[in-house]
């Protein structure tokens, strides 16, 4: 993890009988969100503490690492049964909130935001901190046409590919499932059914052959015979240039996580989050069948995001290709 990290950032509190102000800095990205977070959870062992505000007022720029440390907090105040309020939520704040469903989560209490300047309906069209991967018309437009393509090639091989699945499992030849994708935003992803049916109710009875905040197992028994085939040159994976269509990701980014594995984030973990989730990426070329640990695939997706550009983006998308048709390739 960046050293960068591991700055401590002071926050001014103010305590009146059982109730915590906190005065939230002008950034909650990575930096203050770590801090926030461990100055967090020593406020919530205070027994007499029954009630948290966390002052947004001078808060203008949020980033993933920041929603992140949000959500948690949110959660530790609820386990140790304190009010978490939140003032004064700054229009880019509030956008960041609403992208990924936030604002009907959180208890943000109504009359309390600050006098903006004139140029508020300018700032309220501003999107969140973000990369530039997420605000380049080039790499979406790369991506539609790229999806286009692949949807006509996945529309020629839907049929052989459907009697090959069924014929191996009853059940249907797709599969969706929740992930998370750009700011921890929710979105249903699509693939050709690669399990059995009932391969969510049988996960906690298959050993995690990895260590960390994602799942792994090379000789998983819930994977069919046509499955392992569909992994193998990762044509289950064709339905999603339908998600890279609509936006939900990109044809180069970061691995989706699922929900729970979200649940086991530290804060900083939160900045792969910070690009669109791809089809390929770092880790899905650079031997993703042999990583263990997840500290490898996060040093993979921050290194993603500091390459970044279209061109990187061009050099991932031709090493997939090469990597796809090599017999060693495999998917997650």
């Amino acid at each position: 993890m960046n050293s960068k990290n591991k700055t401590k950032v002071s926050l001014v509190t103010t305590q009146i009988n059982n109730t915590l102000l906190v005065k939230l800095p002008p950034r909650l990205t990575v930096i203050e969100a770590v801090s926030f977070r461990e100055f967090f959870q020593g406020w919530i062992q205070d027994p007499s503490l029954t009630k948290i505000i966390l002052d947004f007022g001078q808060t203008t720029i949020i980033d993933s690492s920041g929603l992140g440390s949000l959500i948690s907090n949110h959660k530790s105040a609820q386990a140790k049964n304190i009010q978490l309020v939140f003032w004064s939520i700054h229009p880019q704040v509030k956008l960041a909130f609403s992208l990924v469903g936030l604002e009907q989560i959180f208890d943000i209490e109504p009359n309390t935001e600050a006098i903006l300047p004139t140029t508020t309906s300018k700032i309220e069209r501003r999107p969140p901190l973000t990369h530039p991967s997420v605000r380049s018309p080039i790499k979406r437009f790369i991506d539609i046409v790229g999806a286009i393509i692949g949807l006509g090639i996945t529309a020629v091989i839907f049929v052989p590919l459907a009697i090959a699945i069924k014929l191996d499992s009853p059940g249907p030849v797709l599969f969706s499932q929740i992930r998370c994708g750009w700011m921890g935003r929710r979105f249903r992803i699509w693939k050709f059914r690669s399990m059995v049916t009932n391969a969510e109710s049988l996960k906690a009875t298959i050993h995690n052959q990895v260590s960390g905040a994602f799942f792994k197992n090379e000789h998983d028994p819930r994977i069919t015979r046509v499955g392992r085939f569909l992994r193998k040159t990762s044509l289950d994976e064709l339905p999603q240039f339908w998600n890279v269509l609509i936006g939900d990701m990109s044809l180069v980014g970061t691995r989706p996580p699922t929900p729970d594995e979200l649940e086991q984030y530290e804060v900083a973990n939160w900045q792969r989050l910070d690009v669109r989730p791809g089809l390929s990426g770092e880790w899905q070329v650079n031997g993703r069948s042999k990583i263990r640990n997840f500290e490898d695939v996060i040093e993979l997706d921050l290194r993603y995001q500091s390459n970044w550009s279209l061109t990187y983006d061009l050099q991932l998308i031709l090493k997939t290709i090469i990597f796809v048709f090599n017999k060693n390739s495999g998917a997650v």
